[in-house]
């Protein structure tokens, strides 16, 4: 090759990068190798076979922070990035998760709930723990001062005092890590994966990026309000499903109505979402729902890109999803969104 062929082509590959992905995908866990907690634990070989998997199929760990930055910036990510989130600060953190994250020098973040650590629960690490591991790769973040169930208001709490409380759980966990770690970066978790539009709002205006516990690949033009992670456990924690998961993209969003996860009325909720553009094989999309298997797909404007989905029957108390996803291209990719639901008792 002559060099000034050579030159040419260095030219045109520096001046012409790569179009690059429009996600990162985060995943969260809670208890390493503590089985009898089966719906938060993940168990020790398959931790371990997840580390391997990212390790030997070139994917790199990120901090959560970074990531962050670009999704905020719209920055299009390298191909194969991954961050590692842990919520509520078990010891088995310190005693499982961290040998293994510090030996491998990757960075991950811990979602902390202040109080307890306070109050010495021996389920929980300690400050002195978190300062160790501050030193090796381990970022501290806001989880609340109270892990309770923020949504929920007390008996006879206007939405006055509810956000002044709210305001003050968040302000006083921040101070909390801020007094005994040195620094506290601007990312919250909720409890329970739990928030309604006026909570996300709050945590938005505290100048937070806020994660969930809905399922997804976190995409550039993702509401930072509530971005998605998925969610590690026992049952949902083996090989097939995390590859899958780790290879996921993010569903190009243009609308998504109603993104208020909690259900007054019309149960079971109806979601309009609508699609950008995209490799999207729209004609095999497939949505489920939490506990009743797959429902129908209805397309509303198909060359808007407009879809619903409706549960068959009525949501229960609690937490659920509806999962859509829908074949890539590209071999063994599923774009994915998932939209989260809360029913409050006596709705």
């Amino acid at each position: 090759m002559s060099r000034l062929l050579a030159l040419l082509l260095l030219l045109v590959s520096t001046a012409v990068p790569a179009a690059g992905e429009r996600q990162a995908v985060i995943f969260m866990y809670h208890h390493f190798g503590v089985e009898k907690y089966p719906s938060t634990n993940v168990r020790l070989e398959q931790f371990e076979a997840h580390l391997d998997y990212i390790a030997d199929n070139g994917y790199q760990v990120w901090p959560l922070q970074k990531v962050v930055r670009y999704l905020r910036e719209d920055r299009p990510f390298p191909a194969r990035v991954v961050a590692i989130t842990i919520d509520d600060a078990y010891t088995s953190v310190y005693t499982e998760a961290f040998p293994r994250l510090r030996a491998r020098g990757w960075p991950f973040t811990v979602f902390v709930a202040t109080d307890g650590i306070d109050r010495h629960y021996k389920a929980l690490m300690s400050w002195e723990q978190m300062r160790e591991m501050r030193q090796h790769g381990a970022s501290f973040a806001n989880h609340s001062a109270s892990h309770d169930h923020l949504v929920r208001r007390h008996p006879g709490e206007d939405r006055a005092a509810w956000l002044a409380r709210m305001r003050a759980d968040i302000q006083r966990a921040q101070r909390r890590l801020k007094e005994e770690l040195g620094e506290a970066p601007p990312l919250f978790a909720y409890p329970y994966g739990e928030f309604d539009t006026d909570l996300a709002d709050l945590v938005a205006e505290l100048g937070y990026t806020a994660f969930g516990q809905h399922s997804g690949p976190a995409g550039l033009g993702y509401d930072p309000r509530a971005l998605p992670r998925f969610p590690m456990a026992e049952r949902f924690a083996g090989m097939d499903g995390f590859r899958s998961k780790i290879a996921s993209l993010a569903l190009p969003l243009v609308e998504v109505e109603p993104w208020e996860p909690v259900i007054t009325d019309n149960n079971p909720p109806r979601l309009r979402v609508t699609v950008g553009e995209g490799p999207v094989r729209l004609k095999q999309l497939a949505c489920f729902v939490s506990g009743q298997g797959r429902v129908d797909v209805v397309w509303e404007d198909r060359r808007a890109r407009r879809f619903a989905v409706q549960a068959r029957e009525p949501l229960p108390v609690g937490r659920s999803r509806y999962n859509c996803t829908a074949p890539s291209p590209e071999s063994g990719r599923y774009f994915w969104y998932s939209h989260p639901w809360l029913r409050l008792a006596g709705d």
